[in-house]
């Protein structure tokens, strides 16, 4: 989904192996502007299972990585590309002649992307696993709980996606200005157990100046506080409040029509919060999803509603952003972020 401004155009990146974070990496460079070449298995490609929107705007080769014509075609290509991206477990691509050392030999200056979930070394560096182990073992998912405190998969977005994908591109981006003001390439170590780990920054902060409870539920961020959860509306659907500034709350009680009832129980106090989310719960309840995006329409209270993946299209500030769009009757996400050139001085 190509970009009017393309601030990687010219870069080439070829794409070896992985699944998921490797192939939205590859996406995200090509959303760029970059020039993206897959590398795939001969013969036709197993859709049910596939990739395709992660795919975009990427040319494919074909090529049996196990035959030595076909090797030896993709480690000619190491001359004239700018970055790879690697998703194989650690020592696979030395074994086939297309590691970080051949990479360099053929070109000092490659970035050389390295994309796993327990990272090139350590005790778990040639075990499997996916998005929900990387994330457990980081402790980023036992904080993420329902109400019954069981810990709940966030889809395979904060692993694979959030500290797997991104963590790759920005050392991608990193090394690619390093390459270019020395000449010199990098080996990036992209391990999905370790941006996982790094997004909790802010969690392990809070729980050092003692704003953290490690009983689930009981938090700010995890849906203790009521100002700060979702709710279910009569329609069975869902709204979702992040009233945290004591303005917002204001806003939220007047709209919900709880104001005079919850005039003296204070916003942060922890043992009214349970009464207060029961309040707010039917409340919300006596209403849809649609009435209460109407009531909150002109009301800045930091609600929303919880759109559904086949609810984006006609949803009104997604649609005016087009944030999605419909390509061949499939729902395509846009480049995020979005790039433009300086704007002319008007001096």
């Amino acid at each position: 989904m190509p970009l009017p401004h393309r601030p990687l155009e010219g870069v080439t990146v070829l794409c070896l192996g992985g699944i998921g974070p490797v192939p939205f990496a590859g996406m995200l460079l090509a959303d760029f502007g970059a020039r993206v070449i897959r590398v795939s298995r001969p013969g036709p490609e197993t859709w049910e299972f596939s990739h395709h929107i992660l795919w975009r705007d990427q040319e494919r080769l074909e090529a049996d990585l196990k035959d030595p014509q076909d090797l030896q075609k993709i480690t000619d290509m190491l001359r004239d590309v700018d970055v790879v991206l690697e998703g194989f477990r650690p020592g696979v691509a030395e074994r086939l002649g297309l590691g970080p050392a051949e990479a360099k030999k053929a070109n000092p200056a490659i970035v050389y992307g390295r994309m796993t979930g327990w990272g090139q070394t350590g005790p778990l560096a040639a075990a499997a696993g996916h998005d929900i182990n990387y994330i457990a073992l980081s402790g980023a998912l036992e904080p993420i709980a329902a109400d019954d405190g069981m810990p709940v998969p966030p889809l395979n977005l904060l692993g694979d996606f959030a500290g797997g994908s991104l963590y790759l591109v920005s050392g991608v981006l990193a090394a690619l200005l390093q390459a270019q003001h020395t000449g010199q390439g990098t080996v990036i170590d992209a391990a999905i157990v370790d941006g996982a780990a790094h997004l909790t920054a802010m969690l392990h902060s809070m729980r050092e100046r003692g704003a953290w409870s490690d009983a689930r539920g009981t938090n700010l961020l995890d849906g203790g506080a009521p100002f700060y959860r979702i709710y279910k509306t009569a329609d069975e659907k869902y709204i979702s409040v992040g009233a945290i500034e004591p303005k917002f709350y204001a806003a939220l009680l007047d709209t919900l029509g709880l104001t005079e009832e919850l005039a003296g129980v204070e916003q942060n106090d922890e043992q009214a919060w349970p009464r207060v989310r029961q309040r707010f719960a039917e409340t919300f309840a006596t209403r849809s999803r649609d009435e209460w995006v109407n009531a909150f329409s002109l009301v800045d209270a930091c609600v929303a509603p919880v759109i559904a993946p086949h609810e984006v299209l006609d949803e009104p500030h997604l649609k005016a952003r087009r944030s999605y769009v419909d390509v061949d009757g499939q729902i395509h996400p846009t480049t995020a972020p979005r790039f433009s050139p300086l704007p002319t001085s008007t001096d």
